[in-house]
């Protein structure tokens, strides 16, 4: 018998707050049997190596130079993994302290197992579909892409893929185990051979389930156990690179296994999802990206045309005194310049502010009366309807966004967002530490109370009761969001409550012990919720659009004043192609620097950098600081500082 009983084996692909709790949880159960622990990094750039590093030097972590994929990544763990069974487990999800104990124990009662899967929750408590799986032949996808499954889910016929004909709550035999969660025994691994690599992501858990029960094995379901799976992936399958990367991991799956005659029709029918799938995903990022701005412009030139009929009839004006061809092309320039300064000034940005629109509008109508004023005495025509025109504009951007918002329609809502209620379960140390976390991320909650997991825990301002009360807590002070103190309280009592409070409508939120993240998931469609100190300040929409605008301005006018700045230059060498570099986007003339720390957001390379400022040559850590507070509190008046004050070293 090995001395390992149990390898766990995940692979990490930038997600280092998941991976962060995850892991935590792991350590907490791996004490209830002889484990070992692997996690493969498929080259990620959001600090995950040096996290794991610092917080879990036990871990055996294996650095990927390239992004291998899934299946690649699991396998050169598994190579080097020595326990007697293996557990394949994605980095976004939490298990219980008993989970590795009960399935092991499981396993052993019963040799014929070659493969089991746990019961699956969402980050809000409720079940996950994917927990059971059946194989999904041809007719099995046909129902599932047509919707006859989700018709038909007590059916054994139409409702195999999730198996939604057996109960939630029973130990059950099933085809396919979901890769989140995938205990394998390991002398059945020897016999049929580790992942195919073929299958770069998705596929890779069917194909080696089916290869399971192929060699004469079962594959279990055991919801004695639970654990939390995020779906990391799930915000992600409307998106085309999804719809095309999983149905032809389906394609390979039909090939290897079904008879040509099958995997002819099943290739067929996939191709046909492919088609219909992708073009819906097209269509639907078409329409949220384009339908508003596009009603937008017909209502702005429309509402043009209409001022100026108006007008010429009540001032009796001759039909004729302005050019129709040069309306044509005028009025619809109007429509487009308001909406670009609407655009840049984030009236497009969700969820809607109504001020940034009039502030976009007025901004394109001084743009416009300048234009004007430039043009020559042929081309004008009456400056009324400009201003005609900006009242108009300023109106019919205002009513159709009251009327997306009282069709509720999602994103375009004008009401406030809901305040957050916040209740923190923990020890009054946690509880202070993660309030404190709060305030650092600016969440602003209207309310926080403390939640104590101890009888005799003192009671201090933001006390409102103990753990055993939280039913009569959330009522009374209206919570909509519970965050959970992993120090103080297990994993597995997290679940339990969760599964308690599932009805209740609160959101639920994860934070780990001495973690710079609080961690939770608001909907099945969501990847998870974060809360962390914000270093994205400096990707937000608004500020990227104000960077490149600083940009291309200051490209233009260092092209223009280049007699007088090339002078200037310290480095004259580089100083045009910087300039060329910077115009077309290819570089940013403020940013980190060359000592990138791979934790921060990622921007575009730059010329100048915050750690500039100071004329002696910086240690690591010091620049390291100045590049977490750019990015933390940008500004754009930092960036114009910058470039002022290095205005010698454009050429750098």
């Amino acid at each position: 018998m090995p001395v390992v009983k149990l390898s766990v084996v995940i692979v990490n692909y930038n997600v280092k707050h998941f991976i962060e709790q995850c892991l935590f949880s792991v350590l907490k159960a791996a004490r209830h049997v002889s484990c070992e622990v692997f996690v493969v990094d498929n080259n990620s750039v959001d600090g995950s190596v040096v996290l794991i590093k610092a917080k879990f030097p036990q871990i055996n972590l294996i650095e990927n130079k390239t992004n291998t994929g899934f299946s690649v990544a699991n396998n050169q763990a598994i190579k080097q993994a020595k326990g007697e069974y293996v557990l394949l487990l994605n980095p976004d999800t939490v298990v219980q302290e008993d989970t590795f104990l009960k399935t092991i124990i499981f396993m052993d009662k019963h040799p014929e197992a070659g493969g089991l899967g746990v019961k699956m929750l969402d980050g809000q408590g409720n079940f996950a579909p994917e927990s059971k799986r059946g194989l999904p032949t041809p007719s099995v996808a046909f129902y599932k892409m047509f919707g006859l499954s989700k018709l038909f889910p007590r059916s054994k016929k139409f409702g195999v893929y999730h198996l939604t004909y057996l109960p939630e709550n029973e130990i059950n035999e099933m085809d396919v185990i979901s890769g989140a969660f995938m205990l394998m025994r390991r002398s059945v691994l020897d016999k049929i051979g580790l992942l195919d690599e073929t299958f770069f992501m998705y596929g890779e858990d069917i194909d080696l389930s089916y290869r399971i029960t192929k060699a004469g094995y079962k594959n279990y379901y055991f919801p004695l156990t639970q654990i939390i799976h995020y779906k990391g992936e799930s915000t992600k399958r409307s998106s085309l690179n999804y719809v095309v990367i999983f149905y032809r991991a389906m394609a390979i799956f039909s090939k290897k296994h079904f008879s040509d005659s099958h995997a002819m029709w099943f290739t067929l029918l996939i191709n046909i999802a492919i088609i219909l799938k992708a073009g819906i995903a097209f269509l639907n990022r078409f329409f949220k990206a384009f339908t508003v701005p596009l009603i937008d412009f017909v209502f702005l030139t429309a509402g043009l045309f209409i001022i100026k009929d108006l007008y010429l009839s009540k001032t009796g004006l001759s039909v004729d005194v302005y050019s129709q061809k040069l309306l044509m092309i005028a009025f619809p320039a109007y429509a487009l310049t308001w909406m670009i300064m609407v655009y840049f000034n984030g009236g497009y940005d969700k969820p809607v502010k109504l001020l940034k629109i009039v502030r976009g509008i007025v901004i394109g109508t001084v743009f416009i009366l300048l234009g004007y004023s430039l043009l020559p005495e042929s081309l004008r025509f009456s400056r009324a309807f400009i201003l005609f025109g900006t009242g108009w504009a300023i109106s019919s951007f205002l009513l159709l966004r009251l009327a997306l918002h009282f069709l509720k329609i999602k994103s375009y809502t004008l009401t406030a967002t809901k305040t957050k209620r916040i209740a923190i379960i923990g020890t009054e140390a946690e509880f202070n530490r993660v309030w404190q976390l709060i305030k650092d991320t600016h969440v602003n909650p209207s309310f926080v109370g403390f939640v104590s997991t101890e009888q005799s825990e003192s009671p201090q301002p933001d006390y409102v009761g103990n753990i055993n009360n939280i039913d009569e807590i959330i009522e009374v002070h209206q919570l909509n969001e519970i965050i959970f103190c992993a120090k103080n309280i297990s994993s597995r009592d997290i679940i339990s409550y969760m599964l308690m409070m599932v009805s209740s409508g609160v959101d639920f939120k994860i934070a780990s012990p001495d973690s710079l993240s609080i961690i939770g998931s608001n909907n099945v469609e969501t990847a998870g919720d974060l809360y962390m100190i914000d270093v994205n300040s400096i990707t937000k929409p608004g500020n990227r659009r104000n960077k490149r605008l600083l940009d291309v301005a200051v490209s233009l006018l260092a092209f223009i004043l280049s007699p007088v700045l090339l002078f200037m230059q310290e480095h004259k060498s580089r100083y045009f192609s910087n300039c060329v570099r910077v115009l077309f986007g290819f570089y940013s003339w403020v940013g980190y620097g060359k000592r990138l720390d791979k934790s921060l957001p990622r921007i575009k390379p730059s010329v100048l950098t915050p750690a500039m400022l100071s004329h002696a040559m910086l240690e690591v850590d010091k620049e390291k600081f100045l590049n977490l507070s750019y990015a933390k509190d940008y500004r754009l008046e930092k960036d114009i500082i910058i470039i002022w004050k290095c205005i010698k070293r454009l050429g750098d």
